[in-house]
C-alpha cells in the first residue's frame, strides 16, 4: 500500500495548521508555499477537510484556515481516512465474502493483522503528537552542526 499525495500533502498542511494552533487563521498561500504544495491542489484538500469539520475558514483581511478543534483531539486515522477513504491492504480484508477461500486463507489473516497494525499506529497518534515529533526533529537538526 502506498499513500497518495492527498494524504501526504494533507497531513503536512494540517501539521502546519497544528503548529500554529491558537494563533489565528493562516492564509492558504502561506501553507502552500511553506509545504511546497500547489495552492490549487491544497484548496481541494482543504475543502474536503472543511466539509468533515477538521478545519474551518474565516473570510476577510485576517481570514484564512485553522483547525476546527484542538490538535490533541484529531487522530491521524481520521485525517487519513477522510483523505484516502477506508484503508485496507486487500479487498478481502474489508469484504470477507469477496473470496470463496476467506475462511481457510492464511494470507487474508496476514493482511488483516497488517491492516490492524497500520490502523493502530494511526489511531494512537494525534496531530498534537505529530507537532511534538516535528519539534523533536527540529531540535535534533539544529543540534547537529556543520563544518
Amino acid at each position: 500500500m502506498k499513500l497518495t499525495t492527498r494524504s501526504r500533502y494533507g497531513t503536512r498542511a494540517l501539521l502546519n495548521l497544528a503548529e500554529n494552533y491558537g494563533n489565528g487563521p493562516i492564509f492558504l498561500h502561506e501553507t502552500a508555499r511553506k509545504e511546497g504544495i500547489s495552492e490549487k491542489y491544497l484548496q481541494q484538500l482543504f475543502h474536503t477537510l472543511k466539509v468533515v469539520g477538521i478545519i474551518k475558514s474565516e473570510r476577510g483581511v485576517k481570514g484564512g484556515f485553522s483547525l476546527a478543534k484542538d490538535p490533541s483531539n484529531i487522530q491521524l486515522s481520521e485525517v487519513i481516512t477522510v483523505l484516502e477513504g477506508p484503508l485496507t491492504l486487500s479487498d478481502c480484508v474489508a469484504d470477507e465474502f469477496l473470496c470463496s477461500k476467506t475462511s481457510s486463507c492464511a494470507t487474508r489473516e496476514l493482511w488483516k493483522r497488517m491492516n490492524a497494525a497500520l490502523m493502530g499506529v494511526l489511531e494512537s497518534m494525534t496531530l498534537k503528537d505529530l507537532v511534538n515529533l516535528q519539534s523533536e526533529k527540529e531540535c535534533q537538526h539544529s543540534a547537529s552542526y556543520h563544518i
